[in-house]
């Protein structure tokens, strides 16, 4: 028996439950009922029935294991070329695991292990039983082959685009540990300002869209400007680059590196610090009337030096000085009345402690104070401040790209492309993908572990690029589907178990409509009726 739909002219088609059977020696139907007015849904359990969907199933169904995140995922980590990169060998599934897990979990090896009995690897990464010393040991072996999956991917990333890199931003960081026994750690400047705590340094190489590259760990105390050989290197030996433009931050690039840069016949784009600027300044190479809302540009010695100031960020750093300085002068006059009122009261050492202050402040320059008769008087040198309130949102971009090859206000739109790589970087350590804090003690299983959250990274970057567009043209507000929201909505997708006296057969609900939304954005096709039978 079959469910046929028969066309009925201008009205509803005609549903009709029909069997064939044969009649000398041909094939002939008859209608059994009609089904017309039945409503939908009681139709379509009925085609599946007859299909024999529900064969030898009772009573209701148990929830299974998840479904929706881990097929989701696994399905963007194939279309950025992940997959293609590992290979199929179990580590390589190991390593699947770990990145899908570092999106959709984070959290701990051992933790991961928990959180993936919750979902159904084995038919979608054909990854069976495990424990965190098999993803332990993975990292090992992940460590070796960190470069050649990066070539890979970068070969990818050539043929997607259709041509290398012009343009690569390069950008450090650092992530602490717990604890104090590993092969990278180190104290170091601490950006993640936990006193006290050892470090990594982390330099995330990418191309001009923020694509994620390269990453590499250098040890807690490795200074910026000695991250930035092992980059070139790195350029040249593994990805095969003649020619590119290096960007880096502020006090990154220095003499040292524009003349590996400049021996590699590579261009750069950087900033220079304050002091750079002043040095300049003083040379008569640039003049201080030069900083306007408006791109100026002085070119010397085959070397560019775009100004400007930044009016909002000028009003701000002179706002944040003079909030300062009001706030020292309230603390002075409580140190006076207190040393005043008491008679065991030691001047000099509240001398000390507010000297140490105004110096972490850096107002050490143009305030000083002095003790005369217990009382600390501020000295402020007017003159020496106004000398530093002339750079006040100034900035000074030196390059050594041709004028023919970039104009100015494209020098300046390069330069801030490296937002892209801090923004990366806040996705690794602070937000989806939480790489820190690091409790490993391995040197390489750190590297690895590093390597998992840019690979992470790459998944997730692909998956805004997917998601974000198609929702906010959906949802028409500020506030579009996020890449949690809709884990958090494919996390709904589950077996559902049926159990008969002898087997249990498992089979995937239909999507919902929001499901079936996030599924299309992500140009994911659902398999239509998986089911599973177990004995």
């Amino acid at each position: 028996m079959y469910i046929a739909t028969v066309p009925n002219r201008k009205s509803p088609p005609a549903i009709l439950l029909r069997e064939s059977y044969r009649e000398d020696g041909k094939v002939r139907t008859r209608t059994i009922a009609n089904l017309t007015h039945w409503e939908p849904t009681r139709i379509e359990a009925m085609r599946l029935a007859l299909k024999g969907e529900f064969d030898g199933l009772s009573g209701a169904p148990e929830c299974g294991p998840i479904f929706g995140v881990t097929f989701a995922l696994k399905q963007l980590i194939d279309q950025v070329g992940i997959t293609r990169a590992l290979g199929k060998s179990n580590e390589s599934k190991l390593t699947l695991f770990m990145i899908i897990s570092r999106i959709a979990h984070g959290g701990s090896r051992l933790s991961a292990v928990r959180w993936s009995r919750q979902h159904c690897l084995e038919d979608i990464i054909g990854l069976k039983d495990f424990d965190e010393n098999d993803l332990y040991n993975n990292l090992d072996w992940l460590a070796e082959q960190q470069d050649k999956i990066e070539q890979k991917l970068y070969k990818d990333y050539v043929k997607r685009t259709g041509k290398p890199p012009v343009i690569v931003l390069y950008d450090v960081t650092s992530s602490y540990f717990e604890g104090q026994f590993n092969d990278l750690a180190c104290y170091g400047y601490n950006r993640d300002k936990k006193n006290g705590k050892k470090q990594v340094v982390i330099g995330l190489l990418t191309a001009e869209d923020g694509e994620p590259l390269a990453i590499r760990a250098f040890e807690g105390n490795t200074s910026d400007t000695k991250t930035v050989p092992e980059q070139i290197e790195l350029l040249k030996e593994n990805f095969g680059v003649n020619e590119v433009i290096f960007v880096g931050d502020r006090g990154m690039v220095k003499s040292k590196q524009k003349k590996q840069l400049n021996d590699e016949i590579w261009s750069y784009i950087t900033a220079l610090t304050k002091a750079q600027i002043r040095t300049l300044i003083k040379k008569d190479v640039i003049q201080g009337d030069l900083f306007d809302k408006e791109l100026s540009e002085v070119e010397c010695d085959n070397h560019r030096y775009i100004m400007r100031c930044n009016e909002t960020r000028r009003d701000e750093e002179r706002s944040n000085r003079q909030s300062k300085i009001e706030r020292l002068k309230k603390m002075v006059n409580d140190r006076n009345e207190f040393v005043g009122q008491s008679k065991r009261s030691d001047p000099e050492a509240g001398l000390k402690k507010l000297q140490r202050w105004i110096k972490s402040r850096k107002l050490s320059s143009f305030i000083t104070l002095n003790l005369e008769d217990k009382t600390i008087i501020i000295t402020l040198d007017n003159e020496a401040m106004n000398r530093i309130a002339l750079l006040d949102g100034c900035y000074t971009l030196e390059t050594n790209v041709k004028t023919s090859i970039m104009d100015k206000e494209t020098v300046n739109a390069r330069y801030g492309d490296l937002q892209k790589v801090e923004r990366n970087f806040r996705t690794i350590k602070t937000g989806l993908l939480e790489v820190r804090p690091i409790f490993l003690r391995n040197g390489q299983r750190t590297k690895a572990h590093i390597f998992i959250a840019m690979l992470a990274l790459k998944v997730t970057r692909h998956f805004e690029k997917l998601l974000f567009p198609v929702f906010e043209k959906i949802e028409k507000s500020d506030c579009p589907m996020t890449i949690d929201d809709a884990l958090l909505s494919l996390s709904r997708l589950t077996y559902q178990i049926y159990h008969t006296n002898t087997q249990s057969v498992s089979r995937l609900p239909k999507p919902d409509q929001e499901q079936m939304s996030i599924l299309k954005a992500l140009g994911i096709k659902f398999p239509k009726n998986k089911k599973i039978v177990t004995m």
